[in-house]
């Protein structure tokens, strides 16, 4: 019984693996791919600010594209950091989703914590400009905020798996159609290759690589987890 409520959930996770890349180049999926982009260019100012730099904007456009504008003191580590950060963070934030939305029976909550975490990013957007970019942050934000009071528990539960686990594919994809198929496009990747020499498609490698083995590492997290608590 134990391991069939583990399967059970790796199985639920795949079904929706499987919605996304179905609807992949749809409208239902297009938000979702926008908060990674949140998430990406967050993590750049995140990191940013740990390396005692501040964060000037943040772009967020329709094309599913972004920048973040930072200023900090000039180090190898900062730059290295920093500019890793992107993929590797929004990465890291969609697994971190997805593990809680796992552990808890409490999703709420976490959809309240991403919804003010949206409506704080979306100042920093404001700051680029960008209408298209603050209307979507500040939206999410708030259809996060409204859900929160009227949606159904088992709403939450599904949404933040979903979303858990398509901004985990999604980095992987993007990280392979920005650095392995196209090179030389001023990607974060391309900022490392400028500071350490080694080439941008070998860094993407690396990062798919990255990838890969930490969604493992997440989803097998879930499967233990499931055992354990139908132990």
């Amino acid at each position: 019984m134990n391991s069939t409520n583990g399967k059970f959930q790796i199985l639920y996770l795949a079904i929706m693996l499987l919605l996304a890349f179905a609807f992949w180049n749809t409208l239902f999926i297009y938000p979702i791919k926008l908060f990674v982009v949140m998430l990406h260019e967050m993590s750049h100012g995140l990191m940013a600010l740990a390396f005692g730099g501040s964060i000037i904007q943040i772009q967020i456009d329709s094309q599913i594209g972004g920048y973040c504008q930072y200023t900090m003191e000039p180090s190898f580590w900062g730059s290295f950091m920093t500019a890793s950060a992107g993929y590797l963070g929004s990465l890291v934030w969609g697994s971190l989703i997805l593990i809680a939305a796992v552990k808890t029976i409490k999703d709420k909550y976490i959809t309240l914590v991403i919804g003010i975490v949206l409506l704080g990013l979306s100042y920093f957007v404001l700051q680029s400009g960008e209408v298209f970019g603050t209307l979507m942050t500040a939206g999410l934000g708030l259809f996060m905020l409204v859900s929160v009071k009227y949606f159904s528990p088992i709403f939450h539960d599904l949404w933040l798996k979903f979303i858990g686990i398509t901004s985990c594919l999604y980095v992987i994809v993007d990280i392979k159609e920005d650095i392995i198929d196209r090179t030389n496009i001023g990607s974060d990747a391309d900022s490392i290759a400028d500071l350490t020499g080694i080439p941008s498609l070998v860094i993407g490698v690396i990062w798919i690589l990255i990838a890969l083995f930490i969604l493992f590492i997440v989803l097998r997290y879930i499967y233990k987890h499931q055992e354990r608590r139908y132990n």
